[in-house]
């Protein structure tokens, strides 16, 4: 079944490899199908031109459409965490090979953005005590990977 909506996300010639390990960072992820390039091209026939695949149920593309396109961080994704054990897990397997970025945006070694962040964090900045809120931003801008301790430490500030 073809989704309304999927991310489609455009590599040179790592579609294949990149489906491969997001499905290994995500639990209940899976590679669902890849189709080859034919002998109408536009790239070498039999090379992978696009990976189908899910993580944790989400459905995703993987294309090798050519260097013609990179990523930015204009476009991320987002891994919501319930502790600070899965963000730690989540940061160190996405950004294994990547670049770490603030606030807890990191790319990863095929260039895509994800920010990993605990959902305490979008509570915390929603705290109605506007001082709380704001030291835990201040606390948040400091910081690479986030630090849920450090974050409940700032809101306990009196």
């Amino acid at each position: 079944m073809i989704e309304k909506i999927a991310p489609c996300l455009w590599f040179d010639t790592e579609g294949e490899q990149a489906a491969e390990f997001y499905t290994s960072v995500f639990p209940n992820s899976k590679i669902v199908d890849v189709a080859h390039y034919g002998e109408a091209g536009p790239r070498e026939e039999g090379m992978v031109m696009a990976v189908s695949f899910e993580l944790d149920g989400v459905k995703f593309v993987a294309l090798n459409g050519g260097p013609e396109f990179t990523f930015d961080e204009a476009i991320s994704f987002q891994v919501s965490c319930e502790t600070q054990e899965e963000v730690d897990a989540f940061w160190s397997k996405l950004g294994e090979g990547g670049e770490e970025g603030p606030c807890g945006w990191l790319k990863d070694k095929f260039g895509v953005s994800w920010q990993v962040f605990p959902t305490r964090l979008i509570e915390l900045l929603g705290d109605p005590d506007r001082e709380k809120s704001q030291r835990v931003m201040q606390a948040m801008l400091s910081m690479r990977k986030i630090e849920l301790d450090a974050l409940e430490r700032a809101a306990a500030e009196a």
